[in-house]
């Protein structure tokens, strides 16, 4: 498989889970619009969910670098790092990013910003002394492809649409349980039947929207692999610098389930498992594709 092919690949499966995931919002918004005889609670739902999205889209890398522990660099701080990611943002065609270091002995990395304008990238302490300068451009290429993808707006675009599913059910479940449901839900068996439909649906729909967010999630981070190794023209620096990272299994002390998704690696400390071993909940409800998987079709790559 060439580095194209496996990035071709992977944007064609995310977009298409972003597809169906537009699907399920549009199934259940109908369902609960048809259920009331109204679009208010629909209406309502993204309103709430696009306001919550807006102030996380355009104040979170603050908020993330912040709550890291983040520190910003200049060139003179660390001149390999800032030549490193200068190098790889000029191969790229983006505009230089903000350059971070986080004071943690864990190697890991992570890239956050809205657009290629509004981009940082971070490291550890622990990724910079524990790997050479192949397989930190392999990290660094990496998080310059998330930027280069526009994986941060995809992913709050993502974010967007389980806050509407989530706020939409939310809403169904208390009307139901203060009794506001239709008034001929129980006069005819068409009714009763959208009813049933209606409050399984507001259960199931929330888990199924969040493993698809996550299904997402990890086919991003494929593709920022692939992309990355396009990159660096050398697939093994990135592979080499997974398994460091992955021999490493304490968890940064200010990450959390809700910004794990941004690390090159899960940052909680989660012990890697083999991938064919590992149960298949435990699969679908991770951030991260397993780093053996990512390893080896990194090897199995060629330019």
């Amino acid at each position: 498989m060439t580095l194209w092919t496996q990035a071709d690949q992977n944007k064609r499966r995310s977009w298409l889970l972003i597809f169906f995931f537009i699907l399920i919002v549009i199934g259940i918004g109908w369902l609960f619009a048809y259920y009331y005889n109204s679009y208010g609670i629909l209406i309502f739902a993204i309103a709430v969910a696009l306001i919550q999205s807006s102030v996380s889209f355009f104040s979170g890398d603050s908020i993330i670098l912040a709550t890291s522990g983040a520190q910003e660099i200049k060139k003179s701080d660390n001149p390999e790092l800032w030549r490193i990611v200068e190098n790889l943002a000029i191969t790229a065609g983006l505009p230089m990013p903000k350059v971070y270091i986080i004071p943690e002995p864990v190697p890991n990395a992570f890239a956050t910003g809205r657009d290629p304008k509004n981009a940082s990238i971070a490291v550890t302490t622990g990724l910079l002394e524990r790997l050479n300068k192949q397989e930190l451009e392999g990290v660094i290429a990496h998080e310059m492809s998330h930027v280069g993808n526009y994986d941060i707006r995809v992913m709050t675009i993502v974010a967007i649409l389980v806050g509407v599913i989530a706020v939409i059910s939310d809403i169904f479940i208390r009307s139901r349980w203060f009794g506001f449901g239709r008034r001929d839900d129980r006069d005819n068996q068409g009714g009763q039947l959208i009813a049933l439909l209606s409050i399984v649906a507001a259960i199931l729909a929330p888990i199924i929207a969040t493993i698809i967010q996550l299904a997402i999630s990890r086919k991003r981070e494929y593709l920022a692999d692939a992309d990355g190794a396009l990159l660096t023209r050398y697939p093994d620096g990135l592979a080499n610098a997974l398994e460091k990272i992955s021999k490493y299994n304490q968890p940064l002390a200010h990450a959390s389930s809700a910004t794990a998704h941004l690390y090159i690696a899960n940052p909680l400390g989660k012990e890697e498992k083999d991938s064919q071993n590992e149960s298949f909940f435990a699969k679908i409800l991770s951030t991260h594709p397993p780093i053996k998987e990512r390893i080896k079709i990194l090897r199995q790559m060629s330019i």
